[in-house]
Order: C-alpha cells, then sequence, then structure tokens
C-alpha cells in the first residue's frame, strides 16, 4: 500500500509512537506500539521513489528506545529520510540537547535523519467558544455546558455561578487543582492581536498579574474568558517552554539539521492556530524578538523555502530561478502583522475553528498566477494537486 501510494505521488509516510494521540474511546492509536519489522516494512514501500518516514515520538524515550531502530532504518534505506519531531517536554527538559548531539553523529555516520522543529511552543488558545479552557474542567460547567454560546455568557455573569468557579474547591479529588490551578504559572492573557507567544511566566502570566492585582487567580480568568463578550482568550504552552522563553526553539532554528514544521495549523483547530507560523517566523525571529538574539531574514526565508522542498523531493520550487515555479511572496516587511484570533464556524455541519488572519502580504503569486493583493484573495485558484518524486 505504501509504495502504491508513493508512486500515485505521495510525499512519504507519517505515524505517531506517543500516548499523547488518542482515539476518541481513550485508546492509543494502533501505530504506537508497532514492532520494529513493521516499521522496517514500511520503509521497504518508500525505497524504491523515496520519500519521508516521519514520526511523532515520546520525547522523554526517544534518545534511548527510538534512536537505535531509527539509526538502523536510515541506514538499511539511504534513500529515505527519517523525521522524527523534536519537542520540550517539562517531564525531561534537557531531552532535546541529546538528541541534537546524536542528529550531528547520525549525518557524520551518513545517515539520512533530521529532526522536525516547531517555530515557538505548541500551545493552546483557550476560550469559551473552544475545545476547552480552564472553567470546562470545572464540575460547575456542566450546569452550563449544553446552552449557546451567548446563553453561557449571561450565566456566567451571575453571581452565584461566578463565585462557585472562583473560590470553591470542588470535590473531585484534586482534579481542578491539578489541571488548572496548578498550571496558572503558564497561562497567559492574550490581550491584542500581536500574541506574545514568548511571555514571561515571573511577570505576565495569570499567577503572577493576580498576585500584583491582590486578586485571586481565578478572578482573572473568568475576567478574561469573559472579555470582549465572551470571546476573550488565555495562551498556555504545553511543550517547548520549559525554560519559560524560547530559547530552547532559537537554538533548534539554527541547527543544520533540523526543519521546520509541526505547526498544526489543520489540527485541534478548536484551539490552535497556528496557521500564522510562516508570518511569525518573519515577525517574531527576525524582527521583533525582545527576550533574546533574532535570527536573519535569509536564514528564516530559506528554512520555509528551499530547504523543506528539498527534504520533501519539490525540486520545482523553493528558488526563485529560470524553469521554476514563480511562487513568491511580496511583502511590506514594516507593516507584517496579524489580526485578533477569532473563531469561524465554516466547517461542515457547522463545525469550529480558530482563524487568524496576517497582514503586510501586498501580493502572493502561485505559479505566476496572483491570488493574493493587499492581503485579500483575488479569486484566482491555479492551485492543482501536489505530487512528489515518482
Amino acid at each position: 500500500m505504501v509504495a502504491e501510494a508513493m508512486a500515485a505521488g505521495a510525499l512519504g509516510f507519517s505515524t505517531s509512537r506517543t500516548p499523547i494521540h488518542k482515539t476518541k474511546a481513550g485508546d492509543v492509536i494502533p501505530g504506537t506500539h508497532a514492532e520494529q519489522n513493521e516499521l522496517f516494512g514500511i520503509a521497504q514501500g518508500l525505497a524504491k521513489t523515496g520519500g519521508i518516514f516521519q514520526f511523532a515520538p515520546e520525547h522523554k524515550i526517544l534518545p534511548v528506545d527510538e534512536w537505535p531502530w531509527m539509526r538502523e532504518l536510515a541506514g538499511s534505506f539511504p534513500n529515505v529520510t527519517v523525521s522524527v519531531n523534536l519537542n520540550q517536554d517539562d517531564a525531561a527538559p534537557d531531552v532535546w540537547k541529546t538528541v541534537l548531539t546524536q542528529l550531528d553523529t547520525a549525518q557524520q555516520d551518513g545517515l539520512n535523519i533530521v529532526a522536525q522543529v516547531a517555530g515557538r511552543s505548541i500551545g493552546v488558545l483557550m476560550c469559551l467558544e473552544g475545545s476547552f479552557h480552564p472553567l470546562a474542567f470545572h464540575p460547575a460547567w456542566q450546569d452550563i455546558a449544553h446552552l449557546p454560546h451567548d446563553q453561557k455568557v449571561k450565566a456566567l455573569k451571575d453571581a452565584t455561578l461566578r463565585n462557585k468557579f472562583v473560590n470553591e474547591v470542588p470535590r473531585d479529588n484534586g482534579f481542578f487543582e491539578h489541571i488548572v490551578l496548578s498550571r496558572l504559572w503558564k497561562m497567559f492573557p492574550v490581550t491584542d492581536a500581536n500574541i506574545n507567544y514568548e511571555p514571561n511566566p515571573k511577570t505576565d502570566s495569570i499567577d503572577a498579574l493576580a498576585a500584583k492585582q491582590r486578586i485571586v487567580p481565578m478572578d482573572m480568568v473568568y475576567d478574561q474568558l469573559l472579555a470582549n463578550n465572551g470571546t476573550g482568550m488565555i495562551y498556555m504552552p504545553f511543550f517547548n517552554y520549559s525554560y519559560g522563553d524560547l530559547s530552547m526553539t532559537h537554538e533548534l532554528l539554527q541547527h543544520p539539521h533540523t526543519r521546520n514544521g509541526l505547526s498544526d495549523a489543520g489540527a485541534h483547530c478548536g484551539a490552535i492556530c497556528d496557521g500564522g507560523m510562516p508570518t511569525f517566523l518573519l515577525t517574531h525571529w527576525v524582527r521583533d524578538r525582545a527576550r533574546g538574539p533574532r535570527l536573519q531574514l535569509e536564514h528564516m526565508v530559506h528554512r520555509q523555502t528551499h530547504q523543506t522542498a528539498t527534504m520533501y523531493g519539490l525540486t520545482d520550487r523553493g528558488l526563485i530561478a529560470p524553469g521554476l515555479r514563480a511562487d513568491m511572496n511580496l511583502i511590506d516587511y514594516e507593516s507584517l502583522n496579524f489580526d485578533m484570533p477569532s473563531m469561524a464556524y465554516d466547517f461542515p455541519a457547522n463545525g469550529r475553528r480558530l482563524v487568524q488572519h496576517a497582514k503586510g502580504y501586498e501580493a502572493t503569486f502561485v505559479n505566476g498566477t496572483q491570488i493574493v493583493s493587499r492581503d485579500e484573495f483575488t479569486g484566482e485558484l491555479p492551485g492543482k494537486l501536489l505530487r512528489g518524486r515518482r
């Protein structure tokens, strides 16, 4: 099946080996505990055309349990690029350093292994319309969970209900304490469209701000979620923020054996809004970063264009050169920014997704056809099914 897919133009094969990924029933997905012979059988299907063997690991065990078979697979199938997600887990915040060393050694040994890395912490935007938020973990939420959004907002303005959320300790065997109260130091109010994705937990978190104002932290959570007619948001990073800044990400984005990815632009769309990641890589890392060194514009453009295209075998793009596709963005760099994220209900069955529009794109061309003019779509749709090497 893999060989047939590659012959039809697939770019590679992706699987998951982390227990974080589960079915709706709570079971780990089938690939989580796949044996080595199955993994190598899949790689055999990639071998003829070449392609990507990509997977999401359990980060704590990556350097020990996963690395040996990764090296063996890369050595057995030199036409296959082994790509592994690399994130920082709070439970093992320095494992990434070991993995970078292993990447260097693998490349020195002629093994084609790279790490796919995110451009910022992997986190969620929590809001009352979203997939989850702090109040949803409180037993009192069940009394209003079924209501339409506007009625939820109205109910939450009731003083009695507010007191339950803010001041009463739920009898839930410490669940709310563990999930919400113990993590207030990693929750940050979203105050404007240019979300601060590198906030300081000591000064910018709900914990710190509430202490400064001498109020109960849950009071601030409550007010933030109710802001702007119940559309207020709270940002909470899960991965890549163990140090309280993006110093780890800064190092990953400079490493020669890492590749950009992990934006989750299409997944978890009721809580994650990462479609703006390519723009963020240009604004934060090149122009706006205040809590550490920045990166060069040409470096960040290269990582998102030629380097990515080369990795996936898309040799007709990634550079501005004669004979290649005329895929280009014309950017007003000083104006490059974002609108406030918002919830759209444009999926089938009125499904929701967080969206955030970028500003500063004077024009976007796809193979020479202009599809964006001054941040607005022109209506032209020149895109075609993208096929890899065959």
